[in-house]
């Protein structure tokens, strides 16, 4: 039976075109400027900065070197902690002045809710860092959809493409494997959650499904009809 539902969030819950579109763009424009204003007084940006140099092996003095490193990731879209971090960071400010609001679906939205009044336990599981993950829905088209969720997973656990990444998730959780259900649109990330011993479903939202004997959904409603069943 399952009792935890697990989501990815670029995708799945959210327009692969609002993160490209929008977030990503902001960075850019603004990553520059959010690092040299706030080297002086964050210790966090700090934190971040040390690990890029260590990273990338430009020297830790070299604040124009290491705002160069990040706007390759950007451009790169790299999974690198450092970068997600102050991304989240960063977009943080452009929520608060009202930049953007999150893009969630509708039926994600709507589903989310249900879930959670049904007494399943939500979680997420993204790329993105905890803090971008939080404001994504936090400031939502929707409203604040964070009460619906009992936690959030980001790379410090681990890539998403790795399996002891779920079973490091798993771990956390204290559950059984197969109570926990999986949703992603990357079929890679579904494999290493299988391994785990996860149940999973490939959201895709657009375009031809591929023949497959993955189960496959186009949308929330659809992942509610596979819950029923169970």
């Amino acid at each position: 039976m399952i009792r935890v539902i697990l989501t990815d969030i670029e995708g799945t819950t959210s327009s692969i075109s609002f993160v490209h579109e929008v977030l990503f763009p902001y960075s850019a424009k603004h990553m520059a400027d959010f690092v040299r204003e706030g080297e002086a007084d964050s210790i966090e940006i700090r934190e971040q900065l040390d690990a890029i140099a260590q990273t990338s092996g430009v020297a830790r003095n070299d604040i124009e070197g290491l705002i160069g490193v990040l706007d390759t990731w950007i451009r790169e879209d790299r999974k690198e902690t450092p970068l997600k971090t102050l991304q989240g960071m960063l977009w943080e400010q452009g929520y608060q002045q009202g930049a953007f609001r999150g893009h969630i679906y509708e039926d994600a939205a709507e589903y989310l809710q249900r879930w959670h009044d049904r007494g399943f336990r939500l979680f997420v599981y993204s790329s993105g860092s905890v803090k971008a993950q939080k404001l994504i829905f936090g400031f939502s088209e929707a409203g604040d959809l964070t009460p619906f969720f009992s936690g959030f997973f980001d790379t410090r656990i681990g890539g998403k493409k790795d399996p002891e990444s779920y079973g490091n998730i798993i771990n956390e959780l204290g559950v059984e494997p197969g109570t926990v259900l999986f949703l992603s649109d990357v079929e890679a990330e579904l494999q290493a959650a299988e391994s785990a011993g996860m149940q999973t479903i490939w959201l895709i939202r657009e375009g031809d499904i591929p023949e497959t004997q993955r189960q496959v959904a186009r949308d929330f409603a659809e992942v509610d009809r596979f819950l029923l069943q169970r």
